[in-house]
Order: structure tokens, then C-alpha cells, then sequence
């Protein structure tokens, strides 16, 4: 299907939504740009209505740009695109003749830095990138929650100068992917609101807000629910916004079948719940970086799979909403300013990600899984939410070998 909505990332995709039609997007960088551009054109002509995605290599997400440069001069693969390196005109020319009005690009990072790649972006005409000053700091750096804030206040003020009447930069919170797995999905739903109201109140005028598929599908459906539920109230209304869900980001199965049931599974959970936007992942996700043609694939099953599913916006409440709209409150409540009051959150532990190792996270909380499959607080430290009331057996400590027995539980349900 083609849409065409004008160049703005967030009008395609409710425009999209609108025809009753799921966005599908690939996890694609490659440091080399004939194959970054090749990339790109197979995703605008997969049997799918897609979004384009240049992720950057590890080494610019750190802000080695020597590193990414003394890597292409040596012919070294590189596990993205170095933005940062590449000139403005060879960037421009992967660009040319792709990006349109029928297909928008994402630029994916996973920097708590963000300033110089959106310089870079910005540069090429590019107006949509995702992350967060907590999603983008806590799990994957040393940085200090306090300067990935400043960080990303001045990365969202610059991206806003971009601005026009015809076009309106989009910002998509990472926050619903904290850690990928185990984490209970209020504290996931709070923080993607969080986050995305950070952006507006530093002038973005687009966003989304993520949400990572969990290890149980209604769970998975009452959390997508919150997360529209608290945007709705939170957000200011004239604001363009949809949700976008993650394939499972956890350990993924290792055999074909089991990867592609799992793909499946969350285009699935995505048309059912109305989600927008989901961003895939391939049967190759267990031992190696995806081909092109694995990733059109992936593309393409979801589409089919999306295409194949009736919407269905009934949801159980076992409570995901009560907790995440208390820890959006408390956090709120702390201080005017918001990512004062984040930093705040986290120092006090009102906000903790379980199992993350962050000097600024408290490291008090914890989580399991429960006989029924849905991810339950076993500690929650000093966040305004009590314990799960455990099903089954009664309260579970997380050792070692049940701890082991979560991060492989996806992976070995759905290979069988």
C-alpha cells in the first residue's frame, strides 16, 4: 500500500493508521553506503507499507568517531552507518531518489550524547530519531543520568529548529525497551510517557511512544492500552503522536520457526491493540546481523500477519495502568522541571530498573516471571507501587537458575 501524507515521519504513520494499516520497520545499518542505500530501496519496495531506518555503528553511538573512521579507512565491517564520518554529500546520495513523501527515515542511535549525530542528520534534510535522557543513558553507558539530561534537553531544542510549516520533527521515546526483557511493563509504560513529555516540553512537536513485547500477550495488550491511556492524559492534545511495539528484544529463538512465530506473534499483538508502528526482527536475530532480504521478510510476514488480524481493543486490568500513572505522578510531583525531576526520580529510587547496573540506578527493585507467564515486581525498593500478588505457588526469589529460566522463557516457548 502507498501512502503519501507530506515528509513528516509521524503524519505517514496515523495517515497509515488511519487506512487501517500497520507501519513496519527494520533494525538495517551498514557502515558501507552503497549497501546502506541498497538497503534502503528494498525496504520501500518490500509488500509492506514501511519507514526506512539508518542505524548507527557502535562506535558513533559512543561518540568514537576516530575509531569509526580509522575502521572504514581499514575496510573494517562496521555493525551500522557512521553517520558522524561520512560527508554530508555521500549521505545525501544514499538518500537521494528514497526518502519521498512515501517513505520517511528514521535515524536509530542509542547515544546519550546525541548532539553531533543530529547535527549530522539534520544536515542531510533528516528529522526523525528515537532514544531518551533515560533510555539512552541507563542502559547502554557510564554516562550521568544529569548530563544525559542537559544532553538530550539541547538534542531536542535543536532538533525543534527544524521546524516548518511543512514539515514537523518527530522524537521517539525508547523508554518502553528498557533493558529489552524483565523489566514489568509499568514502569516501561511510565517512562516512555515520561520521556515523550520531556520532548515536548523541549519543543518536539511529534513523538511516539515504545513499548517492548513482554513474555505474555494479554499483558502485552493492557500495557499498549496504558501507554494510549496515559499519553492521552498527559500529553497535550494538539500534539501528532502514535505507539510503536518492539518484537521481542530479549533472547531470541534459535531455530527459524520458532524466530518466525515469534515475529508473528507480535504483528499480531500490534494490529489487535491498534499500535501504529511496529519495528521487526528476523529469523537470523539468534547468531548474526540480518541480510537485506532477511529483513524483507521479516517485514513482509508481519505485514501479512497484521493484515490477517481483527482489531480488538478489549484488555484485562490486573493493574499495569494504577501503577504506571502512580510513578508518572510521583515523578511529576518531585520538581517543575522534568528532567530535574527524572534525576531526582532515579537518585531517590521512585523510579529503579530492575537488573540494570547504572551508578545512578538504585538497583533495589526486582522482577519475575509468574506461573500465568505476565512479568510481576517480586521488589519494587522504594517505588510508590507495591508487590505483585504472586499467582500460583506464593512469592518466588529470583536465584540464579530461575533468573536464567526467564531470559531464555520466550526463546524456548516458541521454539517448542
Amino acid at each position: 500500500m502507498t501512502v503519501i501524507a507530506g515528509p513528516s515521519f509521524g503524519a505517514f504513520v496515523n495517515a497509515a493508521a488511519a487506512a487501517g494499516t500497520l507501519v513496519v520497520q527494520p533494525r538495517m545499518g551498514f557502515g558501507d553506503p552503497d549497501q546502506m542505500r541498497a538497503g534502503l530501496l528494498a525496504t520501500k519496495a518490500a509488500d509492506a507499507t514501511t519507514v526506512g531506518t539508518i542505524t548507527v555503528d557502535s562506535y558513533t553511538r559512543v561518540g568514537a568517531h576516530a575509531a569509526a573512521r580509522t575502521a572504514l579507512r581499514d575496510g573494517a565491517t562496521l555493525n551500522g552507518y557512521p553517520l558522524v564520518v561520512h560527508s554530508v554529500d555521500r549521505t545525501r546520495a544514499v538518500l537521494s531518489g528514497v526518502r519521498d513523501a512515501t517513505f520517511p527515515v528514521q535515524v536509530r542511535h542509542g547515544s546519550a550524547s546525541p548532539l553531533r549525530i543530529i547535527r549530522s542528520l539534520t544536515s542531510v534534510s533528516l528529522d526523525a530519531t528515537e532514544g531518551g535522557p533515560v533510555s539512552y543513558c541507563l542502559p547502554y553507558s557510564r554516562t550521568s543520568l544529569r548530563l544525559a539530561v542537559a544532553n538530550w534537553r539541547q538534542g531536542c531544542e535543536l532538533l525543534a529548529e527544524r521546524s516548518t510549516p511543512g514539515r514537523t520533527p518527530h522524537l521517539e521515546s525508547f523508554g518502553g525497551c528498557m533493558l529489552g526483557q524483565l523489566c514489568p511493563p509499568s514502569l516501561l509504560v511510565a517512562i516512555s510517557v515520561l520521556e515523550a513529555m520531556f520532548f515536548v516540553r523541549h519543543g518536539i512537536r511529534s513523538v511516539s511512544l515504545s513499548y517492548a513485547q513482554q513474555t505474555h500477550p494479554g499483558q502485552d495488550a493492557e500495557a499498549l492500552h496504558a501507554l494510549r491511556v496515559l499519553a492521552g492524559e498527559y500529553l497535550p492534545a494538539d500534539v501528532d503522536r502514535h505507539v510503536v511495539l518492539y518484537t521481542y528484544m530479549g533472547v531470541y529463538p534459535s531455530s527459524a520457526a520458532g524466530a518466525a512465530r515469534l515475529l508473528a506473534a507480535s504483528a499480531r499483538l500490534a494490529a489487535r491493540t491498534g499500535t501504529e508502528r511496529l519495528v521487526v526482527k528476523t529469523v537470523a536475530e539468534a547468531v548474526r546481523i540480518p541480510t537485506i532480504a532477511e529483513n524483507v521478510q521479516a517485514m513482509e510476514l508481519a505485514a501479512k500477519t497484521a493484515r490477517d488480524t481483527e482489531v480488538d481493543p478489549s484488555t484485562e486490568d490486573t493493574g499495569v495502568l494504577a501503577q504506571a500513572r502512580r510513578l508518572v505522578t510521583a515523578v511529576l510531583d518531585l520538581h517543575g522541571d522534568l528532567g530535574q525531576a527524572l534525576a531526582i526520580a532515579f537518585e531517590r529510587g521512585h523510579l529503579d530498573v530492575p537488573f540494570c547496573l547504572h551508578p545512578d540506578n538504585a538497583g533495589r527493585s526486582a522482577s519475575t516471571i509468574d506461573d500465568d507467564g505476565r512479568l510481576r515486581w517480586s521488589a519494587v525498593g522504594a517505588m510508590p507501587i507495591d508487590v505483585d500478588a504472586p499467582s500460583g505457588g506464593g512469592p518466588r526469589v529470583m536465584t540464579t537458575d530461575r533468573l536464567v529460566a526467564a531470559l531464555y522463557h520466550v526463546a524456548r516457548e516458541f521454539d517448542g
